[in-house]
């Protein structure tokens, strides 16, 4: 039953009533945006070969005693190839859901307001980007090599296609969203919101939430958990040197 407000409108209705001519507008971008999504990863799927490839080079890289990837029941390839599929085709299609939008809701921002937005969203999606290139390019292999050097002739490791992807795309979506942490701090910093000083009085508990953070996704290898730490570490004291740096703003 739909929830209902007085005057007997639903709502859903009442809500859409309030955004009054915008809501059309709204419908169509979210039309097109789940559009562009869908056909992005209809595209991936394609070309899901050459794609599962390249995640799983860093992994033959690592140790010459892994040459093929298993599954263990008939659908997992295939569910696996699909998941991939729409991971790649929600990231190629991001600009453009992002555009959309940004088209919507700059028509209502004031101009200042309009330089914050883009300045978040710009920064913050360039250090994701430079996060998740940092994860598979640098991190990702030197923590391959590290869990696979238990490997020898007496103990063959024998890796799931869909857990093997798992952990890359959890490694990557984790350094993505960790390289936004200086970047929150700043903001956070110049908008009078957090004080540095904050950051540094507290920094001992922020390191111990990234290190239980890192235990996690190292699914509890202390070694690795190390691996993970380090860098998430080393951020968090980067934010707090450019909050420094670039102090907030005072009222003149």
């Amino acid at each position: 039953m739909n929830a209902m407000i007085p005057g007997g409108t639903p709502t859903l209705e009442r809500f859409l009533a309030l955004l009054g001519p915008h809501h059309r507008e709204l419908q169509w971008r979210l039309v097109a945006s789940i559009a562009i999504i869908i056909l992005a990863t209809v595209v991936a799927y394609l070309f899901i070969e050459p794609i599962a490839g390249l995640c799983v080079r860093p992994l033959f890289s690592a140790s010459p005693h892994i040459h093929s990837l298993v599954y263990t029941n008939l659908p997992e390839a295939f569910i696996t190839y699909l998941k991939l599929a729409l991971l790649v085709g929600l990231t190629a299609s991001y600009p453009f859901v992002l555009y959309q939008f940004w088209a919507f809701i700059s028509p209502g921002l004031h101009r200042h307001e309009k330089y914050l937005a883009l300045t978040v969203v710009l920064v913050g999606s360039l250090l994701f980007a430079a996060g998740a290139a940092f994860a598979f390019f640098v991190a990702l292999p030197r923590l391959l090599l590290y869990l696979l050097s238990y490997a020898r002739q007496d103990l063959e490791p024998m890796l799931k296609f869909a857990a093997y992807l798992t952990f890359t795309a959890r490694t990557v979506i984790t350094f993505g969203l960790a390289f936004q942490i200086p970047f929150l701090q700043v903001m956070t910093n110049r908008a009078g919101l957090v004080e540095v000083d904050y950051f540094r009085r507290h920094r001992l508990w922020f390191w111990l939430a990234l290190t239980v953070l890192a235990f996690l996704l190292a699914t509890g290898d202390l070694m690795a958990t190390l691996l993970l730490a380090l860098p998430l570490a080393l951020l968090y004291e980067t934010g707090i040197f450019l909050c420094r740096l670039w102090p907030k703003r005072t009222a003149t």
